[in-house]
């Protein structure tokens, strides 16, 4: 039986890779739940946050009950799809504040740049209160706030830095991008770009596709972050030489 820091660890990392997700609300007409398709992305901390319009059914329900759950999944194994990981966090949605929010999530949806400033659209979050994981055949886990969110305590130096951070990296390292993505994330070469720094680690992404890179240990400064970060890129090419 896997350790539930293992699990919390998984639910983590499936939240930060994820692109769209079922939104489930309380449909403000019947009373019935009502699921649909969504765009993610995550704050600093990990909760998820999402761009809707007043004018979407789903947005009217959250007007009337906040209450809400979004399932993020990878189960793309068409033989048997329920051997992927998926997970369902629940809570209740509110509008976010757009500063970090928004850069964010642009920078894993550039497409919503084109709509985003509508006046019917905002960004929102899920205040979560729970959650539950299945990572297939006996790995199923409840899991708390307090194991899926990172903590941001002592960390508001780096929160602030995030955008020039990961502005630095794109323009000016995108080979070691690349090579944490292929080294450190298990992924094909490309033009990945690195979308969020946070203390546990970073995201990168590359034609709808999202990665996870943990830090060794947790950063709250930005000189912490640029250490780890060349101490990540002199490991990876000594152990290339």
């Amino acid at each position: 039986m896997p350790a539930k820091s293992e699990i919390a660890a998984a639910a983590r990392a499936l939240m930060r890779r994820a692109f769209k997700g079922s939104l489930a609300t309380i449909d403000a007409r019947n009373g019935y739940p009502y699921a649909s398709l969504i765009t993610l992305a995550t704050d600093a901390s990990g909760a998820p946050t999402f761009l809707i319009s007043k004018l979407a059914r789903h947005t009217a329900n959250l007007a009337s009950d906040r209450r809400a759950s979004i399932m993020i999944d990878e189960t793309g194994a068409p033989a048997d799809p329920l051997q992927g990981a998926r997970v369902t966090v629940y809570g209740k949605a509110e509008p976010a504040p757009e500063a970090g929010v928004r850069r964010r999530f642009l920078a894993r949806h550039p497409e919503a740049a084109v709509y985003a400033d509508f006046p019917d659209f905002g960004f929102w979050t899920l205040k979560m209160e729970g959650a539950h994981y299945i990572g297939g055949f006996g790995r199923i886990f409840d899991l708390a706030p307090d194991d899926l969110l990172v903590p941001l305590d002592g960390a508001q130096g780096l929160v602030e830095a995030e955008a020039g951070i990961v502005e630095h990296m794109n323009d000016d390292h995108a080979d070691a991008v690349e090579l944490f993505a292929t080294a450190l994330a298990d992924a094909s070469p490309g033009a990945w770009r690195m979308v969020g720094i946070d203390p546990e680690g970073f995201d990168i992404v590359l034609e709808g596709a999202g990665r996870r890179v943990l830090f060794a240990q947790p950063i709250t400064t930005p000189a912490e972050a640029r250490k780890e970060l060349v101490r990540l890129a002199a490991e990876v090419r000594a152990g290339r030489q």
